[in-house]
């Protein structure tokens, strides 16, 4: 019987060219082939909480936080964790909370359970009903949203990070006493008072398609904050039905927020060239005028065209150059997230953003180790599908409409003086030490449960497989 090899020797063939590499291997390949590398002179922090993620609104309802899962494959899929630091958020204290919004509200989301809500929506209880249900979970949904951008703020303003990223926040309707517009913790409010603690003056930029009057009417008699909102309006059928273009702020011109608040308000169906060319010719005018020290850009998805709520014709290039935009001015920036109904959709925008945020020039094809990636066979599996032309709009946006919008923002920043005053209003104690204290709770029950995971995987091989 002739003799037969046993052992044969074995070439390890190259990423990408076969099935059986782990998932590891293909995202290290996918690093190299987009060239993901950490950006130079600057960097970006990463923030959420996978508890989120999980929340669901109801069946029937628009509001999907798994699309924050779509959004956190894509950016796996790429490597892009490889350039960023990535951190994962807890919930905001109570006492975060109610630097903003009130202690009855507060309370109420903390008690709120399901099976009252049909009450709640009768008697209109801090204006909880089909918009905004109660849902198992919504307290600590809301808190992880919120914890996220807290901790992105003071990433900033330690200078851990020069741009940080929350995509589960830009929940830009809520208000002081009650929920609104499938908002009920206004994270973006929360985030901005931490700035303030370090930064004279904050500019607030909104490119969601709807008005971002949470944030507007929480620093309406403020000079310390200006708010600027791109967005559909009409008062009469579009939430929130607000934000006009002579909306400016407090009418008294004493007031210190007077000229503060400025509304960008837009009509179906702008296209990528207009919205693109809108916003450069008014954000670098106020940047110029205001002068802010930081930025937070609200970079809702139902701005896209194809949105399941939207009504504009905007491409993901499109809305990725607002940031980029942004971006140039080279301040300290805080990255949220917002609408979106979409989820697929979403995703890949946020994705886009991220690798802006980054520096990289991803490949226009998702990565084929994409989770999920059956959700977007029906786009090719393309990161820049033409959105457009799904659910297109007829653009009744005129160039003289938008040239009397650019005009008409131009004159309202002719009544800055100058910058305004760091002592004009009093900003609430700096919360780090109470962050602190339940940090270093948390990193004492995580080295608990750790401590335990080890002991029960003694002997089964390998430790902290995910897949």
């Amino acid at each position: 019987m002739a003799k037969t090899t046993i052992v044969h020797d074995y070439n390890h063939p190259q990423p990408g060219s076969t099935s059986t590499f782990t998932l590891d291997e293909k995202i290290q390949h996918a690093i190299l082939q987009n060239g993901i590398e950490r950006p130079k002179g600057y960097t970006v922090s990463y923030h959420g909480n996978p508890a989120v993620e999980r929340q669901h609104f109801g069946e029937r309802h628009p509001m999907k936080p798994w699309r924050l899962t779509l959004t956190n494959k894509i950016v796996l899929a790429y490597g892009m964790q490889e350039a960023m630091d990535l951190y994962l958020s807890r919930a905001a204290t109570n006492q975060e909370l109610t630097e903003f919004h009130t202690e009855d509200y507060i309370e109420f989301l903390q008690r709120a359970i399901p099976d009252k809500f049909l009450d709640y929506a009768q008697d209109g209880s801090f204006n909880i009903g089909d918009d905004c249900p109660i849902f198992d979970g919504v307290y600590p949904y809301a808190t992880l949203c919120a914890g996220a951008s807290l901790d992105a703020a003071r990433k900033l303003t330690s200078h851990q990070s020069q741009i940080a990223i929350n995509w589960s926040g830009g929940l830009h309707h809520a208000k002081k006493s009650e929920a609104s517009g499938f908002c009920y913790i206004n994270d973006i409010v929360l985030a901005i008072l931490q700035l303030l603690r370090h930064h004279p003056r904050v500019l607030y930029v909104d490119i969601d398609v709807h008005h971002g009057d949470g944030v507007e009417q929480a620093f309406w008699s403020t000079d310390r904050v200006m708010t600027l909102s791109f967005h559909k309006y009409c008062k009469e059928s579009f939430f929130p039905g607000t934000g006009p273009l002579d909306s400016t702020g407090p009418p008294n011109p004493s007031n210190p927020g007077a000229h503060h608040a400025l509304n960008v308000p837009l009509h179906d169906g702008i296209e990528d060239d207009q919205y693109t060319r809108l916003f450069a010719d008014i954000v670098g005018p106020c940047v110029a005028a205001y002068r802010p020290t930081a930025i937070v850009l609200q970079c809702g998805a139902d701005s896209l065209g194809g949105d399941r709520l939207g009504c504009f014709n905007l491409g993901i290039k499109a809305h990725g150059a607002c940031l980029a935009f942004v971006k140039t001015f080279g301040l300290p920036t805080l990255v949220l997230g917002g609408g979106g109904y979409t989820p697929r959709n979403v995703a890949r925008l946020w994705a886009y953003e991220t690798s802006l945020c980054i520096g990289a020039e991803v490949y226009d094809q998702l990565p084929a180790h994409t989770p999920f990636l059956e959700y977007f066979e029906e786009d090719g599996r393309s990161l820049f599908p033409p959105l457009g032309q799904f659910k297109r709009y007829t653009n009744l946006n005129t160039p003289k409409y938008l040239a009397s919008l650019v005009a008409g923002i131009r004159e309202q920043l002719r009544y800055l003086e100058g910058s305004p005053s760091v002592q004009m209003q009093h900003i609430p104690p700096d919360l780090g030490p109470v962050r602190e204290e339940v940090d270093e709770e948390i990193r004492r029950e995580r080295e608990e449960e750790e401590a335990g995971r080890r002991k029960l995987e003694r002997g089964r091989g390998a430790r902290g497989e995910l897949y």
